[in-house]
Formats: C-alpha cells, sequence, structure tokens
C-alpha cells in the first residue's frame, strides 16, 4: 500500500478510495497496508480495522525496495492474511507457497504502448512485475474494458481471469460547495472569474500544450493544476512566445475541498490526454457538475458517458 501514504495523485487517490470503501462497508474484516516507509500522506480517514505495516527490521526498513517484492511475505504470513491486494500492478514473490490468494489491480499499460515516455530500465523493470503479478495472481482487475483489453494483448493472459471494476472517486467532488466558497477560492489564488480547467500531473503523455494553444485567440483563461515535471517548461516556453501570461494560471499543493472547489468553479474541464488506464479527474469534474471535453479515442468515452464532448 505504498501509494496510499506516498501519492497524492491517481493511483493514491484510488487506493485510498478502495480501502475507505472496504473498510466501510466490509467492517468484519481487518485491512492490513503494507508501506515501505513512514507515510508523507496522510488522506486515508481512521478506521479501527485497518493497521499499517512497515518493516520490522532495521535492515528490510534500509532495503525496503527489496523488501516489498519477495521478503515481505513472512510478514504477511505472520498477520494471518487471507488475501493479498496489490493496488498498482505488483504483488510479491511466493504469495501461493503460502496458499494466500492473491488479487492485483492493473490500471494500465502505457509504458507498452507509448515506450518512448519511460527509460530503457523502466519498461524493463515495468514489463516484468506486472507479467509476473497478471501470471500469478488469482484474479486481475482491470480498471477499463481498454486495459482489459491490453492485458489480453500485451501480456497474453485469458480474458476470463480479469474482470473489470471501474474507479470512483474521493466523496468530496459529490458534495456541493457555496457561491461565497467560490469566490473565496479565487480570491485566495487570484483567479479570474471564468475559466476551464486542466487537472493533472503537468507532463508530455497529458498533453495540456494543445489547451494552451486552442485559447491563443479566444476570450477565455485557462487554470491548470498539477505536479510540474520538464514539459512545464515547453508549455511555459509557448506562453512566453505568444504572450499569453495574463492568461494560463498554474496551481499545485491545494487541499482536496479547494480542488472540488475549483472544479465546480470551472466553466469547463479539458483533458487532452493521449492515453490513460481511466482517467479519475473525468469523473471529478462530472460528480462536480461540470462538462467535459476529452480524447475521442482509447478509454475516454468509458469514463466521461455519453454527455461529454470528444475531440481528436
Amino acid at each position: 500500500a505504498k501509494r496510499v501514504f506516498h501519492n497524492t495523485t491517481g493511483l493514491g487517490n484510488y487506493s485510498r478510495d478502495l480501502v475507505s470503501i472496504l473498510a466501510s462497508k466490509y467492517t468484519e474484516n481487518s485491512y492490513y497496508l503494507y508501506n515501505t516507509k513512514p507515510k508523507k500522506v496522510d488522506r486515508l480517514k481512521k478506521y479501527n480495522n485497518v493497521f499499517e505495516i512497515l518493516p520490522n527490521s532495521k535492515f528490510w526498513k534500509k532495503l525496503s525496495s527489496i523488501w516489498r517484492q519477495k521478503a515481505i511475505v513472512r510478514q504477511i504470513e505472520e498477520n494471518g492474511v487471507h488475501i493479498y491486494h496489490g493496488l498498482s500492478g505488483e504483488i510479491p514473490i511466493g504469495l501461493s507457497k503460502k496458499n494466500i490468494k492473491s488479487v492485483v489491480t492493473i490500471h494500465d499499460l502505457i509504458f507498452v504502448r507509448y515506450p518512448n515516455l519511460y527509460s530503457f530500465f523502466d519498461r524493463k523493470i515495468h514489463f516484468l512485475k506486472f507479467k509476473y503479478a497478471a501470471k500469478n495472481a488469482d484474479v486481475i482487475i482491470a480498471i477499463s474494458k481498454q486495459t482489459k483489453q491490453d492485458i489480453v494483448t500485451y501480456l497474453h493472459i485469458e480474458p476470463s481471469k480479469i474482470k473489470v471494476i471501474y474507479q470512483g472517486c474521493h466523496a468530496i467532488f459529490k458534495e456541493a460547495f457555496t457561491e461565497e466558497e467560490k469566490e473565496a477560492l479565487k480570491e485566495k489564488y487570484s483567479l479570474p472569474d471564468k475559466f476551464i480547467l486542466n487537472v493533472g500531473t503537468i507532463e508530455e503523455r497529458k498533453n495540456a500544450l494543445s489547451i494552451v494553444k486552442s485559447i491563443k485567440n479566444i476570450d477565455i483563461n485557462l487554470v491548470i493544476v498539477g505536479k510540474k515535471t520538464p514539459y512545464y517548461n515547453t508549455i511555459k516556453e509557448y506562453i512566453e512566445q505568444n504572450k499569453l501570461e495574463n492568461k494560463v494560471y498554474f496551481l499545485e499543493g491545494m487541499t482536496l475541498k479547494e480542488l472540488a472547489t475549483l472544479y465546480q468553479s470551472a466553466q469547463a474541464f479539458v483533458y487532452p490526454s493521449i492515453f490513460e488506464g481511466f482517467g479519475i479527474p473525468i469523473i471529478e469534474a462530472l460528480y462536480s457538475k461540470t462538462p467535459v471535453i476529452t480524447t475521442k479515442e482509447g478509454v475516454f468515452p468509458e469514463a466521461g458517458g455519453s454527455n461529454s464532448l470528444y475531440v481528436e
């Protein structure tokens, strides 16, 4: 459960939401969350049946990346775990030898579809981990039909082993915020009254530059929320060259309530990502009753449904 405690975006949100749903709906079970190091993120509601488990020796605390691959199995067995769920494409080696059933969620195989976006080393490591998990888990959860098809195509797994279970999103996106709360948020971040919104890591695959280009000659502002990568510099360069500094706003580090309020303050949510396993921001926007414009191909029509707008 590393991403439960160290990731504030898609995989972390999926993990926390799933644990919260299970812990509140199936209270008779105990849930052990195996974490490699002390937590950085504390967004998981406190439950009496949820327990964080760290490596049980100084040796494995120092070598936690190796611990989670194999040595973790001894602790899993000692805790009396019946089912192990790999929340993001991995399971440790040797579970079946201890008669511990396993489930793995595979979100996407983007590193296979778009290898140019990953280093050679990362591609090889990801593929080996995902291939092992898909082959050895008792059940695979795919977060979309698109991902299920990719698992069949690239990992050569029988379709009957794969269950498609769509993702949810945090309950706060289903709340309604007042006009006063929306105005206070705009004032805090010095935002314009009307704007379109994009949320997600600012990386090449998310394709935010295309939105910036599209508003060049349109009287509308753009707010982009997300962690910056080197791709941000490409966007910034285009903004400076075309004198769009007063039309594009970058934000990061917002609270969940602020983000939910921001969604409800936007004229529209625009998500031109090239490829996703699902695209949680799309349903965050839909629950916020904000219109969605997203990509025509791949998983996006699954996530956006029949009333979103789709573009090339």
